[in-house]
């Protein structure tokens, strides 16, 4: 596990063999944050990761910047060790052990990217329903983003506040803004409207 850019740069991270996890690839995370780069300046930005695993998304988050992280897993094993990564690079990162549902519930912050990596065999409704509570709970800031990483056998592209999907490999991140369902709505509507008046 590498860390792509960022004062940490090329380090990498050696996470204890037998946790039950399925680490981001290299290739995905890079072109994930290339993304991201369009969208964002790091710094400082407040960041939410569930279902962390390793924690190797806010690992790269932290590299560049990012301040607070919060990393939420229910595995004892990935929260120690995401506590322990945090602590050698004094990474601005809270690691919590919990349900990651029962997080969204109780949690009353709001963050500017929230990435969520669920397990690729929970069903489509649990996916559905991450992004639904999320949403419903008002978690991410007006500017944010929220990154949900899924396999293609996986459909958000119906739910509110979608706004585009990139795939790479066997992975699929689809990405979600606030408002960009009305957007997308209005901007329909100017087509739609410049269209009758060429035709007048």
């Amino acid at each position: 596990m590498r860390i792509i850019s960022g004062k940490y740069k090329g380090r990498r991270i050696f996470p204890p063999k037998g946790l039950p996890v399925r680490p981001t690839t290299d290739m995905s995370k890079e072109a994930l944050f290339n993304v991201l780069n369009n969208h964002f300046s790091f710094e400082g930005l407040k960041v939410l990761d569930l279902f962390a695993g390793t924690g190797n998304i806010s690992y790269e988050f932290a590299s560049r910047g990012s301040s607070p992280i919060t990393s939420v897993d229910g595995d004892f094993g990935c929260v120690k060790f995401i506590k322990q990564v945090a602590a050698e690079y004094d990474f601005d990162i809270a690691a919590i052990k919990s349900d990651v549902f029962a997080f969204i519930d109780k949690n009353k912050t709001a963050y500017d990217i929230i990435f969520a990596d669920p397990p690729y065999g929970l069903d489509q409704k649990t996916f559905e329903k991450i992004v639904l509570s999320i949403f419903e709970k008002g978690l991410l800031n007006d500017e944010g983003m929220m990154i949900i990483e899924h396999s293609k056998y996986t459909k958000l592209d119906h739910l509110i506040n979608f706004s585009f999907q990139k795939s790479y490999g066997g992975s699929i991140f689809s990405f979600f803004e606030l408002d960009s369902t009305e957007e997308e709505e209005i901007g329909d509507e100017s087509d739609n409207k410049t269209t009758e008046e060429d035709e007048g």
